[in-house]
């Protein structure tokens, strides 16, 4: 179980890693991936981490509720595993071509990205905060052997919702700078 919390902290890592690079580069002009591996086909990578993320909760969730066969077990942990490596591939490519050189328009966002990218944060940001009210009703209603590891669920929700907070301000002084000298 232990390599759970491992794999949760990895899956936020590419989250943040998919949207920066989301950023830098916008839509691919085809799916990233397979349909087969991905069944949003998404030509962002933010979806495929999110798709990712949905993958893992349903190991958990149907683990926590006694659902998990080993079967099912077996095939939910491989595609996970084929789809983290899959957007690892992506972002690691990435790293090459960002040696090539960019126009300088190539930095500047259109200001309805930013827009949108702020909505997406907003969104988040709600999410995050119930997702945080929900563990802290379970920590105060579970049985003591399960504190510590509710407490640390508690701890890493309200550490995404700081950064997911941290980053909205950040978006929200890019849109301000904006319109002020556009």
């Amino acid at each position: 179980m232990g390599n759970f919390s491992q794999l949760d902290s990895k899956l936020d890592q590419l989250a943040v890693q998919a949207a920066s690079l989301d950023r830098q580069r916008g839509e691919h002009h085809v799916a990233l991936f397979d349909q087969q591996l991905f069944h949003c086909q998404a030509k962002l990578l933010v979806p495929c981490v999110k798709e990712a993320q949905a993958t893992f909760e349903s190991i958990i969730r149907e683990q926590e509720s006694g659902r998990l066969t080993n079967l099912r077990a077996e095939y939910l942990t491989d595609t996970l595993l084929a789809q983290m490596a899959a957007i690892q591939r992506e972002l690691s490519t990435q790293k090459i071509r960002k040696s090539e050189p960019k126009h300088s328009s190539y930095y500047r966002k259109p200001i309805n990205q930013l827009y949108q990218e702020l909505a997406q944060h907003n969104e988040w940001e709600r999410r995050l905060r119930e997702m945080v009210f929900e563990k802290q009703r379970s920590l105060n209603h579970c049985p003591a052997f399960q504190q510590p590891q509710m407490q640390k669920e508690l701890l890493a929700t309200e550490q995404r919702l700081k950064r997911c907070s941290e980053a909205k301000l950040k978006i929200e002084k890019q849109i301000t700078f904006r319109e002020k000298h556009q």
